[in-house]
């Protein structure tokens, strides 16, 4: 009987911690909702540094488009990172820059960077990603719609708050030229307890006449300054 109630006794205590750490938050309304979505976007906003991510798992075939960019940005607004665009059918890797209005890229290919265009393969500025404070995609935060609350999920030992909601196709179609601006998108975010946005999925039409594309954003703030500057070596110049 003492071995089989020391058993009991653990797994009770596992089994209440689990559940403390699973399920729905206590109820918030609509207005504290949005208030965790403003914090978080302030906490982008006043960051030194962010680590960006922005990325799908997959490209509507035959269209041109953004499969990802990856690196740091600041509020110069400036990028610095690898970006990865499907076009016909291809898929292209880059190293890339982005400051003072330009956009800088260089594949494994070329030996220098080259100065692009990155709307004629339907990708954003990746420096527009991140923005001067209150720019930016940080902003999609305040302009979400239809607030609901969700379920608790875990993020190794961290416990965050699911918020979701809808946004306009036009707010959509700032930072992703090729999204119908007339469309509805549904989002979901990921914040911890400190109002920091951990990750939001964006789902909706983003390429006219083709299934809706999933895109998951991070913009993760960051208290450590960095410095970035144009390539030294440009073709052309």
């Amino acid at each position: 009987m003492r071995t089989r109630l020391a058993l009991t006794v653990p797994a009770l205590a596992l089994a209440v911690l689990v559940s403390g750490c699973t399920g729905d938050d206590p109820k918030q309304s609509t207005t504290e909702l949005s208030k965790r979505l403003d914090a978080a976007e302030k906490a982008i906003a006043d960051a030194k540094s962010l680590k960006v991510s922005l990325t799908t798992d997959q490209v509507p075939a035959g269209v041109s488009g953004l499969k990802s960019a990856t690196g740091v940005g600041t509020h110069q607004p400036a990028f610095q990172g690898k970006v990865s665009v499907v076009s016909g059918g291809a898929s292209i890797g880059a190293d890339v820059v982005a400051t003072d209005g330009k956009v800088y890229a260089k594949t494994g290919f070329a030996p220098v960077f080259l100065t692009i265009n990155p709307s004629t393969l339907k990708a954003p500025d990746p420096a527009a990603l991140v923005g001067r404070p209150g720019e930016g995609l940080a902003t999609i935060l305040g302009e979400t719609t239809a607030l609901k609350q969700g379920k608790r999920s875990r993020d190794g030992s961290d416990v965050l708050t699911t918020i979701s909601g809808t946004l306009d196709g036009r707010v959509v179609q700032r930072y992703l030229e090729a999204a119908d601006r007339a469309g509805d998108f549904s989002v979901t975010y990921r914040l911890d307890e400190d109002d920091v946005l951990r990750d939001a999925r964006i789902t909706g039409p983003f390429y006219a006449g083709s299934p809706d594309v999933t895109y998951v954003v991070r913009l993760t703030p960051s208290a450590k300054s960095v410095s970035i500057e144009p390539p030294k070596r440009v073709g052309g110049s």
